[in-house]
């Protein structure tokens, strides 16, 4: 049985089972008259309160590795060189002369679009740093707010005292991004040939890779969120037609049907094939932002999770059967959702997760009926 089927038949099923329970644990004489077994239909509206949380990263390249870097454009090197270390301005401008003064194309040549690049024998090898692990600042993903039907089942253990069972049809959930996510690109470009005139060039660059905020939505999914609850209801039956109540109880949370922003996906795709290319000794391709040999592909995962919550809400009965409800509920909620791009020949090339912070405040108004 799938997850989602569980959470269906655990919703709709349990509790009509235990309003024709014979147990004496379920047989509580109290009250004077009370209906044990009550169901609602209403309006429920979910509004997530929690905050983004940064992004974890880690990729296939470990810290210090080396890579050959192939041809690559020269305003990417020149880009890419670390200015704030001793030496390094001097050094880009020697290297741009150098490259502008080739007119026998020892050092660089253009392609059809009158781009200039370094030759590969020229530029060498890198020693690549800052892509193994890091945090994404200001970076994650945050849930929006949602409206779908609630329906809510009683069993009355006592007058006062019964289990709710809150369930609702599954909303589709959009999350929204936060933030820029960067690579840190750092390390050590050493050219080679007579490009070792030049010396080491220290590089660093932080390397786009999509921007989160940049589009509606970067991912949905549909949320699975059955609660039990124990309830205690203040006043009496047949007495107060009003009757104020509070519960505590657990929430389940499964999330399915995730869908990714495509343009989001596209760009962490061109994330893969830029640790493809750092592999295949095309460090410059990977600079350059070109595709390699490889087909990444995207896959993203939310986790299970549990979570407390709370209720304070009221009854109004308009008869001995129909009532009105209106509740509100908090609920401290944190799922884990992860991003893994892989490919069949590298494996995992890049791994990225974050928390979800939901913590929902739901707003719940429905009639219902007793049994």
């Amino acid at each position: 049985m799938n997850k989602s089927l569980l959470c269906l038949v655990a919703s709709c099923s349990f509790t009509p089972l235990l309003s024709h329970a014979s147990s004496p644990y379920f047989s509580f004489k109290d009250g004077d008259g009370f209906k044990r077994f009550s169901v609602s239909v209403g309006a429920l509206y979910v509004k997530p309160t929690g905050k983004a949380q940064p992004f974890q990263i880690n990729t296939a390249v470990a810290e210090g590795e080396k890579a050959g870097v192939g041809d690559v454009k020269v305003d990417s090197v020149l880009d890419a060189i670390d200015e704030s270390k001793t030496g390094a301005t001097a050094k880009k401008n020697f290297l741009k002369t150098a490259v502008d003064l080739d007119a026998l194309g020892l050092l660089s040549y253009k392609d059809e679009n009158g781009t200039k690049y370094l030759k590969s024998n020229i530029a060498g090898e890198a020693t690549i740093d800052g892509l193994s692990h890091w945090e994404s600042k200001g970076t994650g993903l945050e849930a929006d707010d949602v409206a779908t039907l609630g329906i809510m089942s009683n069993y009355f253990f006592t007058d006062h005292v019964s289990l709710e069972i809150k369930a609702g049809v599954p909303p589709k959930v959009d999350i929204k991004g936060k933030g820029k996510i960067y690579a840190p690109l750092s390390g050590i470009a050493k050219p080679s040939g007579i490009g070792a005139l030049v010396g080491d060039l220290p590089l660093k660059k932080d390397i786009l890779i999509t921007d989160l905020e940049a589009h509606e939505k970067a991912a949905s999914a549909r949320a699975w969120t059955p609660a039990f609850e124990f309830q205690y209801h203040f006043g009496k039956t047949g007495v107060n037609k009003f009757r104020p109540y509070i519960g505590v109880g657990m929430m389940y949370a499964y999330f399915n049907e995730l869908e990714m922003n495509k343009t989001i996906e596209q760009d962490l795709v061109n994330a893969g094939h830029m640790i493809i290319n750092i592999k295949e000794n095309q460090a410059g391709a990977a600079l350059d932002g070109k595709k390699s040999s490889g087909n990444p592909k995207v896959k993203l995962e939310a986790d299970d999770a549990f979570a407390p919550i709370a209720t304070a809400g009221f009854t109004y009965d308009f008869n001995d059967h129909w009532f009105a409800v209106g509740s509100v509920s908090y609920a401290q909620l944190k799922g884990t959702t992860k991003i893994t791009i892989s490919d069949d020949k590298y494996g995992n090339l890049i791994n990225a997760k974050t928390d979800i912070e939901i913590n929902p405040i739901l707003g719940y108004a429905g009639v219902g009926y007793r049994f």
